[in-house]
């Protein structure tokens, strides 16, 4: 537990720790220390001994802990009460950015059901090749009770990254570690569409029960149903950008959504697969009548939303891979598709036999990340390696600016189907 005041001891650890411990960069200056003529009485403390930590003002401790590295930030909160508060807070985060230690990074959580903790994985990803990229893993600490649920999305909102399951929800500081329980969803779902809107988040899909379409507002820790989506939507995919809610690809499932069989259904289901609809959040309104289908009959394997207000899809199309931006048009129901550089997965990769699952994460206005996992279909296996075989955890990054793809550092193993998303870190 925190204390309530900070001491002189914690102080001069604090402020060691504040320097890199690289001898080539630092000069030994000599500093005469005084010694004391007399010793006082310990009933008569010295007017003059060192102040504890509480006396610093909070302007100069912001200053201070928005130098400390990264790596030692998760155990501060812990020295005490003042500690924990000043980091949680805004101005902490605007003199980090401001002091350039703040970067664009993906995101990974991973957790197991035989432990107790989830762990994060930071990927930097930086304009420059993809050979300047670099791995920091960290442990995230969760109480026993709140094991992150498979098939979890991960959406970032301010600071904060919300992990929302199946009857959960929890929110992560991807800074200091620090995670609490939220209010689980008002439906279970599976499989669903999540994205962050402005400052809210926004769930669809994923429920034979029900077509609900969910919004959590942080501040309040609450979920309440906002709209009835046109299909339900399993498998499907969500993104969130000019203040619309994306719900792509996936299957139909439930009543009226193909849930009967027959060719009804399996047309259906394929419509679903290669659609999106979108929902103005501000007036609770579709955009479409109908779904706006990727061209080319390919099924939506992943999407994001980015800075520049725009929706960012990946599609497949069998045996290979296509990229497309929606440009929402000024009218109600304008735009179109257009055709980007298609994602450069391994020759061979993609083909029949084989499952494609791209999760996606809009990097400020500027980039896009995609982080690719292709796998055999149970039943498909001879198919499959004839086609190349498995890849995992491959993470390519997009320029918007530039119309390119890098690949950065693939994830590791024990990351490569976690949630992802993209912060400041």
């Amino acid at each position: 537990m925190a204390a309530e005041s900070c001491h002189p001891r914690g102080l001069s650890w604090f402020a060691r720790s504040c320097i890199p411990a690289d001898p080539a960069r630092h000069t030994a200056v000599p500093v005469p220390i005084p010694v004391p003529v007399s010793v006082p009485d310990a009933e008569d403390p010295d007017p003059e001994a060192e102040p504890p930590i509480a006396a610093l003002p909070d302007e100069l401790l912001l200053e201070i802990l928005a130098r400390v590295p990264r790596a030692s930030l998760p155990s501060l909160p812990a020295v005490c009460r003042r500690f924990a508060s000043l980091l949680a807070s805004q101005a902490f985060l605007h003199l980090r950015r401001a002091r350039g230690r703040l970067r664009p990074c993906l995101l990974a959580v991973s957790s197991s059901s035989s432990s107790s903790s989830a762990r994060a994985l930071l990927l930097h990803l930086h304009h420059a090749s993809a050979s300047s990229s670099s791995l920091d893993v960290a442990a995230l600490p969760l109480p026993l009770p709140l094991l992150l649920p498979p098939h979890a999305r991960a959406v970032a909102v301010g600071r904060h990254v919300y992990l929302v399951g199946r009857g959960a929800t929890l929110r992560v500081d991807p800074l200091t570690g620090a995670a609490r329980a939220c209010a689980p969803t008002l439906f279970p779902r599976s499989k669903f569409a999540a994205a962050a809107v402005g400052a809210r988040i926004y769930v669809a899909g994923g429920s034979a029960r029900t077509a609900a379409v969910e919004e959590y507002d942080p501040s309040a820790d609450a979920w309440r149903v906002v709209a009835e989506a046109p299909r339900r939507r399993y498998g499907c995919a969500g993104a969130g950008a000019g203040g619309v809610f994306y719900v792509a690809g996936g299957v139909a499932v439930g009543a009226g959504g193909g849930g009967g069989g027959g060719t009804a259904a399996v047309v259906e289901a394929h419509a679903c697969a290669g659609s999106v609809d979108a929902l103005h959040v501000a007036s609770g309104a579709w955009a479409w009548a109908r779904p706006r289908a990727v061209p080319g009959g390919g099924c939506v394997v992943g999407a994001c939303g980015a800075g520049d207000g725009h929706l960012y899809v990946v599609a497949s199309h069998a045996v290979d891979l296509s990229f497309w931006r929606w440009h929402g048009g000024g009218g109600r129901g304008g735009g179109g598709w257009v055709a980007l550089e298609a994602p450069p997965v391994p020759r061979g990769a993609v083909g029949l036999g084989v499952a494609v699952r791209v999760a996606m994460a809009g990097v400020g206005a500027d980039r896009v990340a995609a982080v690719v996992n292709v796998a055999a279909v149970r039943g498909h296996a001879a198919a499959a390696a004839a086609s190349g075989g498995a890849v995992e955890g491959l993470v390519l990054v997009y320029d918007i600016g530039g119309g390119r793809w890098s690949r950065a550092s693939d994830l590791p193993p024990g990351f490569r189907r976690a949630a992802c998303t993209a912060v400041e870190c």
